[in-house]
């Protein structure tokens, strides 16, 4: 009979506990299924001037090697390796000794043969000498007088001259050498480097685009901009002077694909040196209706297709595959797939499948506008 307490107490135990279970699994029913919620960007379209970045390396505008046009022994180099020189200025000295006295010698045998033609001259008239004396001693002077001029020229050919304006390398002669005319070695290299040239390779893949989609009016003419170039050096840098489009070679590189596209670019402070890898970055045209999505919003599947996901008027996820195969900034600048007024969900992707019920507020991690620089050159 002592046991029924302990029984009762057992049993109201049990009782409670099982009370309390049921209140704990109530409070942990889950709440109603909530809908989710996105951040958006509403797309604009905009006017939007494509560039295109091509490598390419400089080049001097003129190249003049120094040779020299007469034998002789080098006498004296007249300028410093590395400096600027002008036209006509002179570099080196030839030992003139050998040309003077050929000089003097041609001056002497035109003189004598002047004199005799000139004597001719007179007594030809009053038959004291035959016609062919006179037409010989005539010849004899016009001999003279080239013999005289050539000798004129080798003499001033001793001073070998700056043939342009621009920088000088180094000499490969010192004083005393023996230079030949038409000798294959040149004495010096003389560049200009100011203009100077910048040349640069583009697929011609890319030229066919740019034509069909000028042709079909997708996109404008960049107008007189279009001549123009700015350039990228090395460090990443901006070139602080713009240059002009010069010319496009008439035939295609067989072995890469592309053209030659060289433009000229003002080099006054020397900044450019030939030789130097570049980036350089054309003006190809304007795309009117232009779509610049935030990249946030822009993914590629297994394919590597673009897609997107879009917000539709039902508020509902909507998947787009798209066509953007160029980077401008943060943006991709999307050919087909997105329109303007369509809501780009860039925030909450991992949220939301196509199909889904979504809630939408503006984005926070990208600007709901944001102006982009027209001149910033695509990337490929």
């Amino acid at each position: 009979m002592q046991k029924k307490p302990a029984y009762t107490a057992m049993v109201s135990a049990v009782a409670l506990a099982t009370l309390v279970l049921a209140g704990c699994r109530d409070d942990a029913a889950p709440p109603a299924a909530q809908t989710p919620q996105v951040g958006i960007v509403t797309l604009q379209a905009q006017p939007f001037t494509l560039t295109a970045e091509l490598p390419g390396r400089t080049s001097a505008y003129r190249i003049a090697e120094v040779r020299p046009q007469v034998d002789g022994i080098l006498q004296k180099r007249l300028f410093k390796e590395g400096s600027e020189v002008k036209a006509g200025q002179q570099l080196y000295q030839i030992d003139p000794a050998v040309y003077q006295a050929s000089y003097k010698s041609a001056q002497a045998t035109l003189a004598s043969t002047q004199s005799l033609a000139e004597r001719y001259a007179d007594l030809v008239s009053d038959q004291a000498v035959s016609k062919q004396a006179y037409d010989e001693a005539k010849a004899a002077q016009l001999s003279a007088e080239a013999a005289l001029e050539r000798a004129r020229i080798d003499l001033r050919y001793t001073k070998v001259l700056a043939p342009i304006s621009g920088r000088v390398g180094r000499s490969a002669v010192t004083e005393g050498a023996l230079v030949n005319n038409g000798q294959a070695a040149a004495l010096a290299t003389i560049q200009q480097l100011d203009p100077i040239y910048v040349d640069v390779t583009q697929p011609t893949k890319d030229l066919l685009r740019l034509r069909r989609e000028m042709a079909s009016g997708q996109l404008a003419k960049a107008g007189a901009n279009a001549a123009k170039v700015r350039l990228k050096l090395e460090d990443g840098s901006e070139y602080a002077h713009e240059g002009t489009l010069e010319f496009s070679e008439v035939s295609v590189d067989e072995g890469t694909g592309s053209v030659t596209l060289r433009a000229v670019f003002p080099n006054p402070d020397h900044d450019l040196l030939p030789g130097m890898f570049v980036h350089a970055q054309l003006s190809s045209g304007v795309r009117q209706q232009a779509i610049l999505a935030p990249q946030q919003g822009i993914t590629r599947d297994l394919k590597g297709q673009a897609t997107a996901l879009v917000v539709n008027a039902e508020n509902k996820v909507e998947l787009r595959q798209l066509e953007a195969d160029r980077t401008v900034g943060d943006r991709w600048l999307v050919t087909k797939g997105l329109n303007p007024g369509d809501k780009l969900i860039t925030e909450g992707l991992q949220f939301v499948r196509p199909g889904a019920e979504v809630q939408t507020a503006p984005a926070t991690n990208v600007a709901e506008t944001q102006s982009v620089d027209p001149d910033l050159a695509q990337r490929h």
